[in-house]
């Protein structure tokens, strides 16, 4: 197959989050253990049952827009997206006028796309009538625009496509990118996710689930990955988006390279329409998949970026996936969840996650899992509890599991030429 030897690396990064929209600042801000929950002020949430989580404040998308009237024509989940797609190019260095932009490509998905857009929509036909309905309701709802729109505004005329797996759905975007980019169909993808689903309906349709913290009066204690106080998810809102590249098309244009993408897992539980397949089964086939296709040992894997999420029954099952995967060397792994300190950004969640893996890689540092205060005894691997931790890191894993059974693992390893 012609294009199995292609090799595949990091050469940008763009994130928005509640803990910043550039990249230095954010790591900064996950090593020194900041967390960007807080109560709610995009809407009153008095009545709510959950009335926390990560928002993105003071956001000004317009740097990476053409024009104003294209900026309003756009979902806020599609302006997070636009704008980390534009960081990450900014990052990567790629001038688009000395490259083919036939082998550009944008993998950028959503989980649920433009829920505000629906929301707002839905109010004018209730209380207006079908006729003030917006000619742009569509187009700012489908889940697809990020990705659409970003390489629309730049002329990126490669593969485009937009993955929906709920929570796992950036982690697929960056896996499948890496496949087609090593197939041969483009030499650069910008790859990852968007969300902004800090709305009224979500929130209350998370909290009817019983997925949510209530733990409203300490939200900065409230999402607690693997501690035996946790009680639900934090959500999150923001992008992340990574550009992902040919080895020998970053080299040839003096590219920096953060690290070499060298493996892709993707699995289903086919169990449950929420619920994690029991003792983590799905997640296990998953992280082996991505393990064999990177041609890497277990014990090869320095360090996990776990999905995390500050369930009871997802951590478990995580937990018990790793420890089946990794054997006595998972006692030896550094495994963290950031989810403490960014929340959970649902479909956004795997990309802003690979640019903590890409990150650690770099800079030879762990990132810790905030809010790790009374261990438990069923979540018996080591944390990297609160604070970050220097170390060897070599290979790592990042985990993405969702709601449907999606599950999605990427294997990087340091880039060494």
């Amino acid at each position: 197959m012609a294009g199995t030897e292609r090799r595949v690396v990091v050469t940008g990064i763009g994130v928005i989050s509640a803990l910043g929209t550039e990249i230095d600042t954010f790591w900064k801000n996950i090593l020194e253990g900041h967390c960007g929950i807080d109560r709610i002020t995009l809407f009153d949430v008095s009545k709510y049952d959950c009335q926390i989580a990560a928002e993105v404040k003071n956001f000004d998308a317009a740097p990476a827009f053409p024009s104003p009237k294209d900026l309003r024509r756009t979902d806020r989940f599609t302006q997070f997206g636009v704008y980390a797609g534009w960081r990450a190019l900014q990052d990567s260095g790629l001038d688009l006028e000395k490259v083919d932009r036939d082998q550009i490509g944008c993998f950028i998905g959503s989980g649920i796309g433009g829920l505000s857009t629906t929301e707002a929509q839905h109010s004018v036909l209730l209380e207006k009538g079908p006729s003030r309905v917006s000619p742009f309701m569509i187009p700012m709802l489908i889940l697809n625009m990020a990705s659409g729109m970003f390489s629309m505004y730049y002329k990126l005329r490669g593969p485009n496509v937009a993955t929906c797996s709920a929570c796992a759905t950036s982690t697929h975007a960056l896996g499948e990118a890496w496949r087609t980019i090593k197939m041969g169909d483009a030499n650069v993808i910008f790859a990852g996710g968007t969300e902004a689903a800090i709305v009224p309906l979500s929130m209350s349709g998370f909290a009817a689930m019983r997925a949510l913290s209530t733990r409203n009066n300490e939200p900065k204690r409230a999402s607690r990955p693997f501690d035996s106080q946790r009680d639900g998810f934090v959500m999150g809102e923001g992008a992340g988006v990574l550009a992902l590249e040919e080895l020998e098309h970053a080299k040839a244009r003096g590219a920096r390279i953060y690290c070499e993408i060298v493996g892709y897992g993707n699995t289903a539980d086919a169990n449950h329409i929420t619920a994690p397949s029991p003792e983590g089964e799905g997640a296990a086939r998953c992280m082996k998949m991505a393990l064999r296709s990177a041609g890497l040992r277990p014990d090869e894997i320095s360090y996990i970026n776990a999905h995390g999420t500050s369930t009871p029954q997802g951590d478990v099952c995580e937990t018990q996936a790793i420890k089946s995967v990794f054997g006595d060397h998972a006692k030896k792994l550094a495994v963290s969840s950031t989810k403490g300190a960014t929340g959970h950004m649902l479909g956004a969640a795997g990309a802003i996650e690979m640019a903590v893996c890409t990150k650690a890689l770099q800079t030879q540092i762990a990132p810790p899992t905030i809010n790790y205060e009374n261990p438990d005894p069923q979540c018996d691997l080591d944390c990297v509890p609160n604070q970050a931790r220097p170390m060897a890191i070599t290979a790592v894993l990042n985990n993405s599991f969702g709601f449907g059974g999606h599950n999605a693992t990427i294997a990087a390893k340091r880039f060494n030429g």
